[in-house]
């Protein structure tokens, strides 16, 4: 299943992982306006993320309410979250990257403690067992459950790395993992104090440590004497972006801009930041600025989860995951979409190179797992709404634009091939898996085998070497890469895969 992934940055910085800040909800969270000081130092925020037999996890959602650090000295506790507003994650994008939330500046000293409340969790499961699960969920169907909270009390953490000490202008980050297998229960309650349900450890600081995670937002104002933007995410927070010659820009188009450099960037513009570091007075330094979409336009991403046919064209079923335009396009809720004959399709792989022999130009290469990002035609969105209590919202539009989207899986290595630099993973039925095998005629799902194809672009972490070298059978691994249909070949997808990220200890 998918992690949390919390990311805290002692020094002026705030962030928060989860695969993937693309949430699901806009709550707002802001950034400190504190300007930094010899006595204080950022503080970052990041996240990155045993249900019953014959339930698959789709998607889950929790809001983090609160998040403090308190002193060893003086009284009281200090705040992490800008104005105390509550952050939505969307967990399931998190088992690979990790999400940017916030920057705060925190007095430098010394903290015993970091305490977490979490509230409100979503769940949408697929009930393929031959029962009704609570007489609320049929059998055959998606079902969008608002679980229990076996333990709303808050999460403190006291022991390493704490106490930690702050220097002013040095950020220090805290990486919280989220771990939803053990996470949630198998009545399909949430017990977030569980053993080893969540667990922290201290990052590793630049330029060394891991970047501090994605953020999606629209910009706000463009600085081109500073080489600086503004960008304001989808839950309110507005952040302060710097670029430099080191920074990359991806997938802008030749309608927008055809330099691809710092240039290109308009007000308006949807945009992806990779964050690579945070700098004394709470400012972003952008790894990576990607194009997502022009403000004219509508997009949103999501995992296919369903592939039909009707009237010549392809009809898609996809679980919403990001949108900027949550309201009309809910987080969580379920898409069909139309596919005509006519849309185009792409692959959003931006500097990496994809392996010869994988296709994504058509809706032959449509696969039920894949992670896509779609353009909704102007005036053909309608809100079906669900006819039972127990279906997430509906919509429908048809697309003109399909583009493959990494996708991000954890599952077991069964087979590793050293000379095609490959190994074949099995996945977990349970949690947030391709959902391959599944249709109306075979409605049971049983675990998929994938191709994960490696190149000398792809990131290893926390395997011994950080290479292809410290890969091994039976060990768990989360790999975030495109996944592609091979038909004909050993396995019926091969996933190209831009990171691997083992899990030595089986929690995800």
């Amino acid at each position: 299943m998918r992690r949390l992934l919390l990311c805290c940055f002692l020094s002026p910085l705030l962030g928060l992982l989860l695969l993937y800040l693309v949430g699901c909800s806009s709550t707002p969270v802001t950034n400190s306006s504190a300007s930094s000081n010899s006595s204080t130092a950022p503080v970052s925020l990041s996240i990155t993320d045993d249900p019953p037999s014959g339930v698959t996890v789709l998607f889950f959602q929790i809001s983090l309410t609160a998040a403090t650090l308190t002193p060893a000295a003086g009284s009281g506790t200090v705040s992490l979250l800008n104005n105390n507003t509550p952050i939505q994650i969307d967990v399931t994008q998190l088992q690979a990257i990790s999400d940017f939330l916030s920057t705060a500046n925190i007095t430098a000293g010394t903290y015993n403690s970091l305490a977490l409340t979490f509230a409100n969790p979503q769940l949408v499961i697929f009930n393929e067992s031959d029962q009704a699960i609570a007489s609320t969920c049929p059998v055959q169907t998606i079902c969008q459950l608002t679980p229990q909270v076996d333990n709303a009390a808050p999460l403190t953490f006291s022991s390493t790395p704490f106490p930690l000490t702050l220097t002013a202008g040095n950020p220090l980050g805290l990486l919280l993992d989220f771990h939803l297998n053990q996470v949630i229960q198998s009545d399909l309650s949430v017990n977030l104090g569980v053993t080893n349900g969540v667990t922290i450890k201290e990052l590793s600081p630049p330029p060394s440590g891991p970047p501090f995670g994605f953020l999606f937002g629209a910009i706000q104002s463009v600085d081109t004497s500073q080489n600086q933007f503004t960008v304001q995410t989808g839950w309110g927070g507005t952040f302060t972006v710097d670029v430099n010659s080191s920074t990359t820009y991806r997938n802008f188009p030749s309608s927008a801009c055809s330099t691809g450099e710092f240039a290109c960037l308009a007000t308006g513009d949807i945009v992806q930041v990779q964050v690579a570091s945070v700098q004394a007075d709470n400012t972003l330094v952008a790894a990576s600025v990607s194009y997502v979409q022009a403000a004219s336009q509508q997009v949103v991403q999501g995992n296919v989860i369903n592939l039909s046919t009707s009237s010549g064209s392809t009809v898609m079923t996809l679980l919403l995951h990001w949108s900027p335009n949550a309201n009309s396009l809910p987080w969580g809720g379920v898409a069909s979409v139309t596919v005509p004959s006519t849309a185009t399709f792409s692959v959003d792989s931006g500097n990496f190179t994809i392996p010869s022999g994988l296709s994504f130009s058509s809706s032959s290469d449509l696969l039920v797992g894949q992670n896509v990002q779609v353009a909704v035609v102007s005036g053909t969105l309608s809100n079906s709404g669900g006819t039972h209590h127990w279906s997430p919202p509906s919509v429908s539009f048809t697309t003109n634009s399909v583009e493959l989207e990494p996708s991000q899986i954890t599952a077991t290595i069964t087979a590793i091939d050293s000379s095609a630099s490959s190994f074949t993973v099995t996945t977990f039925p349970n949690f947030f898996a391709p959902w391959s095998n599944w249709n109306s005629s075979h409605p049971n799902w049983t675990p998929t085998q994938i191709t994960v194809d490696t190149t000398s672009q792809t990131t290893f972490q926390d395997l011994s070497p950080d290479s292809f070298a410290g890969l091994s059978t039976n060990t768990v691994v989360s790999v975030r890469g495109w996944i592609f249909a091979t038909p004909g070949a050993a396995t019926p997808s091969t996933q190209a895969a831009e990171t691997v990220v083992d899990r030595a200890n089986g929690y995800f």
